[in-house]
This record gives C-alpha cells, structure tokens and sequence, in this order.
C-alpha cells in the first residue's frame, strides 16, 4: 500500500513538473509564436486588400488598351483634321480615355486631340519614361506630368512611324479598399514600377514615423504598376488585437487561445472567394423575387428573380457586395444554375395555379454564349416540371456582347423552344438601338435612371414614350423599373406603359413572403395604385 502511495505520490510530481515545464516552453516560446502567426495573418490581410486595389486598376487600364486597340483598328490615324476628329468622338464615347496625343513610337509629340490641354502639361514625356507591359507587349503606361494632377498615359504603337497615347484620370477611389476603422490611419498608393506615383488614397497625418507603419507593396503580373498599403501599426493593432496577455496568463488560457487562432487560420475562410464559394455550397445564396406589375390594376404578373447572400444568423448581404466577386472569378453560371432551380421549385404551386406566371432571370453574356448554355438551360426547366414559355432570360445592356451574332443566333434558338427573352437597363447600356434590333427581345425594361425623374424631366419622358414606340414597332412590351411612388405611376400610364417594377409594391423578397404578396395583390387593386388612379 504504502508502494501503491509513493507511486500515486510521484505521478502527481511529475505531472506537476510536466505542467511547469510546458508552461514554461509555452511563456518562453509562446510569444514567438503568437508574434508568427498574428504577423502572418496581418500580411495575408493587407496583402488581400492591396490585391483588391491592384485588380480594380488592372481592371480599368486594361478596358481602356482595349478600347485604344479597338479604336486604331477603325481607320488611319495621324494629325490631320479628319482622324483628329475621329478621336476626339473616341474620347466623347469612352469613359476612361479622357484626352489623347498622337505621338512617335518613342513617345515624342505630334499633336493633340485637344491642343488646349497641351497647357497643363509640366513638360511631356520621353521614350524611357514609357514603361513595357507583360501582359501585351503594344501596350506601355507612363505618368503625365501636368500641373493639377498626375494622370496615366497609355501609349499603343500604330506602326513604326507613328503611335497613341491615351490620358487616363486615376480615380481615388480604386485605391478605397480599406476598413472604416483603418481608413483614417493608413494609406493605398498606385506608381509604376519606376515609382512614378499615379494616385493616392489616405492621409500622411494619422500614420506617424515610418517605424510606426506597417508597409506592403504588391506589384502587378500584367502591367508595370504597382500598389502600397502603409498603415499605423497601433490602429492595426486594435482592428486586429493580438491575444499576449492571456498568453501570458496561464498555459492552460495560452493552450486554449493557440488552439483557437490555429483552428481559425486552419478553417476559416481565406478570403472572400473563398467565403463565397462555401455560401455558395451551403445554398446561402438565395433566389429573392421583385414583382412586375400591371400599373392600372396592381396585379402581379411575374417576378424577377434577384440573388441575395443570406447568412446563417439571418443577415441579408445585397448583390452589390459578392456580383462583381462572382463574375471575376467565374462563378455566375454556378450560381444562375442554383439560383434558377431554386427558384423553380420555389415558385412550382404558384405557378401551376397561375398559368400565365413568368419568372424572369439576369444571365451574364459571357455565361450566355458559353457552349453548354442551351443543353443546361432546357434540363434546368424540364427537370422543374416548367413550359419554357414560363422563364424569361434578361439580358442586361449594362455588359457588351464580345460577339452580337452569336448571342442573336442562341436567342433565335432559345425562342424556338419557347423561352422568352427581355432587353434590361434599356437607354444607359451598350450600343443600346443595336443589340434591341439584333436580339429582338420579348420585353424591354427602361432603366430606373429614367423612372426616377419621369414625372418632372421633360426629355426622360420624351426618351422614354421613344423607348415604348420602339417596343411596339418591334412586337415587344415595356416594362418600367425603379417604380417608388404614384406620382412615377401617372406619369408612366400617360407615357403608354402598363407594367412596372419596384418598391411602391414591394423590395425583392423571399419565396414565402413574395407569395403571400401575390395573393393580396391579385385579389384586388392595391391601395396605392388604387390612389394615384384617382389622384
């Protein structure tokens, strides 16, 4: 017994030591490891969002190269009167490209498109300062120097004898990628590789002395630019606070906090892709309804399905906020697949009770011109038990078909197996009275940026009784967006519109709320329609 004792004596001993010893690795070591992991997970961060500025502005020079090729690939340009004007219609139409110089390949001057702005210029530039890309070789970027801003110039050689170089603004705002709580206390910088600063987003005041900041610079694959993030490390360190004092506490509180960091860094998300492709896969991203009605009656005739992120503590992330995300990355037809087969079976009773029932559904034109478009499509429907006649395609204006022809060809080929098609954001999109004529579209949809001043602007009424001329003239119905109060109800009617959509009736809304809607609104006119027929 008294062995059996000394036994249970000397076990508690050594677990005492065992205790003492791995507290004591823990407060030797565990700050090291601490500092590792918390200075690993700051870079990530600050990597991600210096990536996120460098995209937005990889994104922006890369339209504007395009749109350059694509201008010199119209006709001769050179200095005299003609071409001169062709490009200075090119800077008209362009969003990006806000003047132009016609220049020698070695960047020397020739002429301008606007001789007037020559004066702003702190002295033009040379052929060293013209800085080759990577990812297109005829493409080079330079810093314009001029008096009230430093603008990027992007210079596309036409021949060996002659070159053009569009002027750019940057825009702050590209470089606007950083938290509330660290947006006072840090600062986004774009340059080029020569670092020539184009643009800054932040403040020098909050940030301290350089030993205060953290600084990461990322540099782009595509382009020669690049982007820093400078941030104070104690606003850093509140956004972001490192656990040391439980650390420090105990090696039972350090033991516990560890694991939880690692179980943080081994699990979470890594970013925001990746965050959405496991909302994605979890059927967080749901179908929401928005219903299209008739303006007389109130009755609601279809809905448009619209994509909503809804977390498991029930918050509701609006599509502004993962879109872009998703047509970036090459999720769209994944999640327009779900999005409609949800939708479908969501919708099924409704539908079978009201035969003339339409959904209608926003399909990206790069998705829309894939290869297995049309087979997906037609299984997605039949598989719902759904007439194709009861699913409408939009095809929004905002975004340009990379090729018409082919996108008329699938409409035609769609149409003949029933489905309907509708022409979205009519009169602010792409070579708007063109595709409506190649696509010849079932319904037009006018863009609430007309809606919103129909009542009070004579020419978006003028523009818009156009829109409806056109419509009826191609066998096509309207359908008015961004409908808020009764006074945009009058002026509609008067405009030939019978159908409309937006928040008098309802915000987009879930499945089970849209179809209580549906059954108050089509057992009578609704209160509101009912008064701005009588006001």
């Amino acid at each position: 017994m008294d062995m059996f004792r000394n036994f249970l004596r000397w076990q508690v001993i050594v677990r005492t030591l065992v205790v003492l010893v791995s507290a004591g690795t823990f407060l030797l070591y565990g700050n090291l490891i601490a500092n590792h992991i918390i200075k690993s997970e700051r870079d990530r961060q600050l990597s991600e969002l210096a990536q996120l500025a460098l995209r937005k502005s990889e994104a922006i020079i890369s339209k504007s190269a395009s749109a350059l090729h694509d201008f010199i690939a119209r006709g001769a340009i050179d200095c005299s009167s003609e071409p001169l004007q062709r490009v200075r219609f090119f800077i008209y139409r362009d969003s990006y490209i806000k003047d132009a110089r016609i220049v020698r390949p070695d960047v020397t001057m020739l002429c301008a498109a606007f001789t007037e702005t020559i004066e702003f210029d702190r002295g033009w530039v040379t052929g060293s300062d013209a800085l080759p890309s990577e990812g297109d070789t005829t493409v080079r970027l330079f810093q314009v120097r001029q008096f009230m801003a430093t603008p990027l110039g992007i210079v596309i050689n036409i021949d060996d004898q002659i070159s053009l170089a569009g002027i750019m603004p940057i825009d702050g705002t590209l470089l606007d990628v950083m938290p509330d709580s660290l947006r006072d206390y840090s600062m986004v910088s774009l340059s080029l590789t020569n670092g020539a600063v184009l643009s800054r987003q932040g403040s020098w005041s909050n940030l301290g002395r350089t030993s205060d900041t953290y600084d990461l610079t990322v540099e782009s694959e595509r382009f020669p630019i690049r982007t820093t993030i400078r941030v104070n490390k104690a606003s850093m360190t509140n956004w972001n606070p490192a656990p040391f004092v439980p650390i420090l506490i105990s090696t039972g509180i350090l033991g516990a906090i560890f694991g939880l960091l690692l179980s943080r860094n081994l699990f979470r998300p890594k970013s925001r892709l990746e965050e959405f492709d496991i909302a994605l896969a979890q059927g967080q991203i749901t179908p929401f309804f928005q219903p299209i009605f008739e303006l007389d009656s109130g009755t609601i005739t279809s809905a448009e399905v619209l994509a909503r992120w809804v977390t498991p503590d029930g918050t509701i992330i609006p599509p502004v906020r993962f879109i872009d995300l998703a047509e970036e990355n090459g999720r769209m037809p994944q999640m327009t697949w779900h999005l409609l087969a949800t939708a479908l079976k969501e919708m099924r009773q409704l539908m079978a009770v009201n035969t003339t029932f339409c959904l209608s559904i926003n399909i990206a034109p790069s998705h829309f011109l894939a290869a297995d478009f049309v087979s997906k499509l037609r299984t997605t429907v039949a598989s719902a038990n759904c007439a194709p006649e009861r699913v409408m395609l939009e095809i929004t204006e905002r975004e340009e078909f990379p090729d018409l022809d082919a996108a008329a060809a699938i409409v035609e080929q769609l149409r003949g197996y029933g489905f309907k098609f509708a022409i979205d954001d009519v009169g602010i999109g792409h070579s708007g009275l063109s595709q409506i004529q190649r696509l010849r579209g079932d319904r037009l949809k006018i863009d609430k940026f007309f809606v919103d001043s129909v009542n009070h602007d004579v020419v978006s009424s003028s523009m818009i009784g156009m829109l409806v001329r056109l419509a009826e003239e191609l066998d096509m119905d309207v359908v008015a967006e961004g409908i808020e109060d009764r006074a945009q109800v009058d002026a509609l009617l008067a405009c030939g519109i019978h159908k409309g959509q937006g928040y008098l009736v309802s915000p987009p809304v879930a499945a089970r709320h849209f179809i209580q809607l549906v059954a108050k609104h089509n057992a009578g006119p609704t209160q509101e329609l009912a008064t701005a027929r009588a006001a």
